[in-house]
């Protein structure tokens, strides 16, 4: 129950700081085109949610590892899959900062794209890979039994 409690703390903090960091790490560029009033709301309401999510990701990888640890999927396909994760949540606080202000720089907008995008499905693809074989080993399990009946 405590581990809960500092988790949700965690994740409360670290979305607070990043939500109030984001326009002092990544400040707009000068002349930057500005939404208009009637839209910034839902741009502050994504930004408020990748800031829960970076949150997330970082209470994930100070608090999963254990967790994670107890799967019998091999060390390496573990590690990755934590690492996976965390990412998938994290990424999303840099990712749309840097968007916002590389200005549409097509030689800096290339790099985000794989920087991330590509990472991103890779990191999908490794967590779908850790799920189906956790699966079918407790599929596999749970058949065991009844076969020897």
């Amino acid at each position: 129950m405590q581990t809960k409690w500092l988790v949700a703390g965690t994740t409360v903090v670290l979305t607070l700081i990043s939500f109030a960091l984001a326009r002092v790490l990544w400040p707009d560029a000068p002349g930057a085109p500005q939404p208009p009033a009637s839209l910034l709301p839902l741009f502050i309401g994504v930004a408020l949610v990748e800031s829960v999510a970076f949150g997330l990701g970082v209470s994930f990888l100070v608090f999963g590892g254990r967790l994670m640890r107890t799967f019998d999927r091999g060390r390496g396909l573990t590690l990755l899959t934590y690492l996976s994760i965390g990412w998938l949540l994290v990424n999303w606080w840099p990712h749309d900062n840097l968007h916002r202000v590389t200005r549409f720089d097509f030689g800096r907008l290339i790099w985000i794209e794989y920087g991330f995008h590509v990472t991103l499905i890779a990191s999908a693809a490794c967590v779908a890979y850790f799920f189906v074989t956790t699966l079918r080993t407790m599929q596999s399990r749970l058949e065991a039994p009844a076969s020897r009946a």
